[in-house]
């Protein structure tokens, strides 16, 4: 059977390898195209209420100068806080006193301090010579803004024209494309909104923490915690663990104590009760798909992949979910629920309606 035998394959094969050239050329820029969705179904209700008073497109400018002063400057001052203080503490830890205690760590035969020092040190010299490497180059991180940002303004004034042009080519039923939609909306409400709310709130209870016991820098470590905290399971213990372990050799047993406690007690109402309280109001996220997803972000997307990661491996399961439905034949599903058990909607979980 010959291939390519007609015009609608030929057109075919011309129109997939151009879908594949566009992609591998807009990869380095995935970051701020994926952004632009997500950013719009956060900041969309605040456009609606502006526009009540405003143009739209007044209304979007509007939305793009908040985005400007409340995300982007902030953010790069935080990024400015992270790079210099890497380098700061790659210095002062490898040159201070506080190696030569390690280093007289001994136990039984075996020589762990000398051998937690060359680890320590490789680590600190990699934080210090990579703390860009999270975030890619400040070029690529800077179109990568200004995309989410045009992206955003455009689809504030037409996002009706753009769900009518991008719907007819979802392959599911109407029904199920118009709730992939609203799970889209719900998913990243609740990976954004919640997530970035309980690590915000951990970086708070660290950089208070620090203060208390007198560990130096708790700005930076607080802001560094929120990136951690992302993570669930290890999350904030890859912070307050090592300061637990400073403050011991330091011969602050009594601090290192109370900055354990502080961060289990923090940590455990932090994830147990106000994770959940805002996870369930939109959709709830099983840990697992959180910590693979926000460990599989950050190599594709660098540190927005901590956000981003879940999201995707979140609506992955849900477009699973529909593909099994509609294409799947009903006798090889027995084995398996209506809902994939990764992700519970939010009406079922909590009993909020749907976005």
């Amino acid at each position: 059977m010959a291939f390519f035998d007609s015009r609608h394959q030929r057109a075919a094969l011309v129109l997939a390898l151009l879908a594949v050239g566009l992609t591998i050329a807009l990869a380095p820029y995935a970051t701020g195209l994926i952004a632009v969705p997500v950013l719009y179904v956060v900041l969309a209700p605040i456009h609606r209420w502006l526009a009540r008073w405003l143009k739209p497109g007044w209304a979007a400018g509007t939305v793009i100068i908040l985005t400007i002063l409340v995300v982007v400057l902030p953010g790069i001052s935080i990024l400015s806080l992270i790079v210099g203080q890497a380098q700061s503490i790659a210095g002062t830890v490898m040159t201070g006193p506080l190696l030569d205690r390690v280093q007289a760590l001994q136990i039984g035969p075996f020589d762990v301090g000398r051998e937690i020092v060359r680890l320590g040190q490789t680590l600190v010299a990699w934080l210090g010579g990579n703390a860009l490497a999270l975030l890619g180059t400040v070029t690529r991180l800077s179109i990568n803004v200004l995309l989410a940002l045009f992206g955003l303004y455009y689809l504030l004034l037409n996002p009706d024209g753009v769900w009518e042009a991008v719907r007819p080519y979802i392959p599911f039923s109407p029904k199920n494309t118009d709730v992939l939609r609203e799970r889209f909306v719900a998913i990243a409400i609740s990976t954004v909104i919640g997530t970035g709310l309980t690590a915000a709130a951990q970086g708070m209870s660290m950089a208070l923490g620090f203060t208390f016991t007198g560990l130096g820098d708790p700005l930076f470590w607080g802001v560094v915690t929120v990136v951690f905290a992302v993570l669930p399971v290890v999350g904030s213990g890859m912070i307050w663990v090592p300061g637990v372990a400073v403050l011991i050799v330091s011969g602050r047993p009594g601090a290192a104590a109370f900055l354990a406690v502080w961060s289990l007690l923090t940590t455990a109402v932090i994830d147990y009760i106000f994770r959940p309280l805002v996870f369930n109001r939109f959709a709830q996220v099983h840990p697992l798909i959180t910590l693979v997803g926000a460990i599989a972000g950050v190599s594709y997307f660098g540190l927005l992949g901590l956000l981003v990661g879940p999201l995707a491996l979140s609506y992955f399961f849900e477009i699973l979910r529909m593909y099994r439905q509609e294409f799947v034949p009903a006798g090889t599903q027995s084995g398996f629920t209506e809902e994939m058990p990764l992700i519970i909607r939010p009406d079922e979980s909590s009993g909020a309606p749907a976005p």
